[in-house]
């Protein structure tokens, strides 16, 4: 694959912005009325991230993906998550070839563009680790023998809460691959009324036709690394990252790979608003998503797993991000 042609700071391809919307739109037509999810999703894309979407069934965790996959013109591949599902199965493994006396390799699920891993906390720790080596090296091991991944390379895996029966609990290692945890949360009753209207006799999804290319993806990832981060916001980052790693609240902080996505997803949100520069607002708005399920509270702050977690979780970043100074004039 030819490399991405250079740009100067501030520079990208002019379409940016028209080929971002097409993207936003095309998803939108399917999920209604979750802006913040839809960009979120397009974020992981492009800032080169992986994303899990956490909800109750029936809410579009696995619909979003599938909009994601159908607006990109790339191979896109499923992998039911099950409680019988082996590693072999994700990755890939070796058949012996009877005609050329040796091992073939025979390639897995995970050897597309983006992959959607349904329902990942319903198979074992084992074949969930499985993930592990392809979302951080874009590379697959198997026998000795490493397989390199095709780029991009998404993964968009869906969860329930931990309270559903037959759920296994991602190991930290694991929840730390994904840039972005999010939610999906009910429809209004707008936008479920309007499902039931539209989704009578059709599926939405099979009107949907890709918006971009993977080669534009690429050109799109390139711009946004581009964005300027200042040196006084790359510091500021750091100082939310060191927080969680010091509160009395917490046992486990933000790792030095959350506080780099954290700057990654800040370039994306802040080029889909136009700018080639990173402003505090764009670092305090991915908070959240970014660190949240990487952290672990105390049990005397709500430590048990669960609803009860992430909602001490979420008010122990609030009181973080109320503390740490926030750098003013910080594009220099």
């Amino acid at each position: 694959m030819a490399p991405a042609p250079t740009r100067r700071r501030g520079e990208g391809p002019t379409d940016f912005a028209a080929l971002t919307s097409a993207v936003l739109t095309s998803i939108g037509s399917v999920i209604d009325g979750k802006p913040e999810a839809i960009r979120s999703a397009l974020v992981c894309l492009l800032a080169e991230g992986h994303l899990l979407i956490e909800d109750v069934p029936g809410v579009g965790k696995t619909m979003l993906a599938r909009a994601l996959g159908a607006s990109v013109d790339a191979s896109v591949r499923r992998i039911q998550f099950t409680p019988d599902l082996l590693p072999g199965d994700v990755t890939g493994v070796s058949v012996f070839n009877p005609v050329e006396r040796e091992f073939e390799f025979k390639s897995g699920a995970i050897f597309a563009n983006i992959v959607i891993a349904d329902e990942i906390n319903r198979s074992s720790p084992k074949t969930q680790s499985a993930l592990l080596e392809a979302m951080e090296e874009q590379q697959v091991t198997v026998d000795g023998r490493t397989h390199p991944l095709p780029s991009p390379f998404l993964v968009v895996a869906t969860q329930n809460p931990l309270e559903m029966e037959g759920t296994y609990a991602l190991p930290e290692a694991q929840r730390d691959r994904f840039m972005m945890r999010i939610s999906m949360g009910y429809p209004d009753a707008r936008a479920e009324a309007l499902m039931l209207r539209q989704r009578e006799t059709t599926n939405p999804l099979d009107d949907l036709s890709p918006v971009v290319t993977s080669r534009q993806v690429e050109d799109l990832i390139a711009a946004a690394r581009a964005v300027h981060v200042a040196p006084a916001l790359e510091d500021y980052a750091v100082a939310l990252a060191q927080a969680t790693r010091t509160h009395g609240d917490l046992r486990l902080g933000a790792s030095p790979r959350a506080t780099l996505q954290l700057v990654r997803a800040a370039k994306v949100w802040a080029a889909l608003d136009g700018r080639d520069f990173v402003i505090p607002d764009d670092i305090t708005a991915l908070l959240g998503p970014v660190f949240a399920h990487r952290l672990l509270p105390t049990r005397a702050a709500g430590g048990a797993r669960g609803t009860g977690a992430a909602d001490a979780v979420a008010a122990i970043l609030d009181r973080i991000a109320a503390s740490v100074r926030v750098p003013i004039a910080a594009r220099v």
